[in-house]
């Protein structure tokens, strides 16, 4: 007789006990999820302001870890030394200009997002063009909306940024919402 290598979604040989600690865990990931999305609605201003901070803190500490492999890595060629050094150092340097001045940090950020996004929209508009696209039409609405929002972080970058963070807090919230909806309730025990 064969036995199924899963039973109620639970792999077999897999403890009880590791089940119940996933579903916990994708619980609480959802209930972050929710409360980080609330905040973000709640006070998108000081959101954005977080998050710059954050991202300076982390270039700083990357920078670092790069100065810092560098010279105790014994495994790097010379020249990879250097890289990582000097990568290290520019890593640094920007994580201290962005801790320096985060609101100013927040606009270039909205100027690389603009431009990503018109270069998107570009090659989304030249793909309906040349029939890449599938229904061509498809490719040029999505690359004149993709434009247009590039363009929009150019004119007003900090209510560009204020609005992702809006959008981007209410699609975490669903998200989230739908995860706790879907979990598999409990299994039940025999």
């Amino acid at each position: 007789m064969t036995t199924s290598p899963t039973a109620s979604g639970v792999q077999f040989g897999t403890p009880r006990w590791y089940a119940r600690v996933h579903r916990g865990q994708i619980i609480a990931v959802a209930i972050i999820g929710i409360l980080l999305g609330l905040v973000g609605l709640l006070f998108p201003g000081p959101t954005l302001y977080t998050v710059a901070i954050l991202f300076g803190s982390f270039l700083v500490a990357t920078g670092i870890f790069r100065i810092t492999a560098a010279i105790i890595a014994d495994e790097l060629s010379a020249p990879m030394r250097w890289v990582s050094a000097l990568l290290g150092l520019v890593a640094v340097i920007t994580g201290i200009l962005v801790l320096s001045n985060p609101f100013d940090s927040l606009i270039a950020l909205a100027f690389i997002i603009g431009i990503g996004w018109i270069a998107d929209g570009l090659v989304d508009f030249i793909s309906g063009l040349r029939g890449a696209v599938r229904p061509k039409w498809f490719g040029y609405v999505s690359g004149v909306v993709s434009i247009a929002a590039g363009v929009a972080m150019f004119v007003l970058p900090a209510a560009g940024l204020d609005a992702l963070v809006t959008i981007g807090s209410i699609l975490l919230l669903i998200v989230c919402v739908t995860t706790l909806l879907m979990i598999p309730r409990k299994a039940k025990t025999v």
